[in-house]
């Protein structure tokens, strides 16, 4: 039930707009969707910022003595069967 409320057709959205127009009239609905629009912008401001934070900590770990090109390497030897067990 809840899948099918990400599929949400033409004609269900041309209903909710009309919807949203009669309650909040034309003046106030634009103003309503700045805002929410904004609100959405911020949140995936904060999200962004989140994710390069949790980069940067992982990137700064000192408990890492690997680097990437190791892991690759190590990649291939094991693919390769070259790798020491």
């Amino acid at each position: 039930m809840a899948c099918q409320l990400l599929f949400i057709g033409t004609t269900e959205l041309l209903l909710i707009g009309g919807i949203a127009l009669l309650l909040f009239g034309g003046k106030k609905l634009p103003e309503m969707m700045r805002g929410l629009g904004q609100g959405v912008r911020e949140f995936k401001k904060g999200v962004n910022e989140i994710k390069e934070d949790a980069k940067k900590e992982v990137s700064d770990d000192p408990s890492d003595n690997h680097s990437p090109n190791d892991e690759n390497s190590l990649t291939s030897d094991v693919k390769q069967g070259n790798a020491d067990v």
